[in-house]
């Protein structure tokens, strides 16, 4: 098993496919000059899933697509095929804005994808428009509904909670979610990349959205999936569904965190929000053997010390944070 500084295991793998997206959501990519990554530069899939199979020789067993937004990215399905495929792998998911979800499911789901979340941070249609700059609702429905007619399961819901924009959403995504057998899942709202002008003031905490949730439906706690899962889960007491929450700011979780990350272009990045990623893409490319490529990788994770949101925990408490003096990847090519 290969462990990190902090006797942390990798187990899970999540790829970024493409920096572009269809929305531009405030809390992720509120930008529009932002600089695209050269096409030249993204990875290929035949270089995304020789990377898939030597991490899951050191012990990843799950992985998942994200972006940008991963279904802008051409012919998914092809890569879907290529890691569904992979040895060992025990889970495939796809984490998508919903958008162009209906017209491509059929194909995902053909390719072996069985999983899927969904990012729907509210169901106000002039809200969702204001909120991702560009985004139809109508579209993301119609894909959450797609997604459940074609038979994937779990499909959770996930929305990121901005005090002042969308923390009155809570109640009623509730409601959508349960109605329709759903998992939802809220966030709470971080300083990722440098660009989402985060502050504490938009934070609202787990223990608030909990306590909002358990008044109207009283919840019952499960805890993490498998002690490592970023989301703390709850059960309905009545019995109809779950929600969680990931609550990074307020209750990190850096001592289970067992995630690796692949950006677009091709570096290893193993915290959410590092400030530098390594060049796995020019190593190959270069015309490295696996043997290379596996030395470097499990170099990178068994020098991983990474403890940000526990470090930024301290310094709320203490008011000495800055998010500014922190340059991080921009989440765009990082993925969530």
């Amino acid at each position: 098993m290969l462990v990190d500084a902090y006797k942390r295991p990798v187990k899970d793998l999540r790829i970024s496919v493409t920096d572009r997206c269809n929305f531009r959501c405030s809390y992720c990519m509120p930008l529009d000059e932002y600089e695209w990554i050269d096409k030249k530069e993204i990875l290929t899939f035949e270089e995304i899933t020789r990377l898939a199979k030597l991490a899951i020789e050191f012990g990843v067993e799950k992985i998942r697509l994200t972006g940008g937004e991963p279904l802008v990215r051409q012919d998914l399905p092809l890569l879907v095929e290529k890691l569904s495929a992979l040895k060992g792998l025990k889970d495939l998911c796809l984490t998508t804005n919903g958008a162009l979800l209906s017209e491509r499911i059929q194909a995902l789901k053909q390719s072996g994808l069985r999983r899927v979340n969904i990012s729907i941070d509210t169901l106000d249609a002039e809200k969702f428009k204001r909120m991702t700059k560009r985004g139809d609702l109508n579209k993301v429905l119609e894909g959450i509904f797609a997604a459940k007619r074609a038979g994937l399961a779990p499909i959770k819901l996930n929305a990121v909670v901005d005090r002042g924009v969308n923390d009155d959403d809570i109640i009623p995504l509730v409601e959508f979610s349960r109605e329709h057998g759903f998992a939802m899942r809220f966030i709470e709202y971080m300083d990722v990349g440098n660009s989402n002008n985060w502050t504490s003031a938009k934070l609202v905490p787990k223990k608030e959205i909990i306590e909002n949730i358990h008044a109207r439906y009283p919840l019952r706690e499960i805890g993490r999936d498998q002690g490592s899962a970023p989301s703390v889960d709850y059960e309905f007491v009545d019995g109809r569904g779950d929600i969680g929450v990931i609550a990074s700011v307020t209750e990190p979780f850096c001592g289970s965190c067992t995630r690796l990350r692949l950006t677009a272009d091709g570096k290893i990045v193993t915290c959410l929000f590092s400030q530098l990623g390594h060049d796995v893409k020019g190593l190959m490319r270069g015309g490295a053997t696996d043997d290379e490529v596996r030395t470097f990788l499990s170099s990178i994770w068994r020098k991983r010390t990474d403890r940000y949101s526990d470090e930024r925990l301290t310094a709320l408490n203490s008011a000495t944070y800055d998010p500014k003096s922190h340059r991080k990847i921009e989440m765009i090519s990082l993925g969530g």
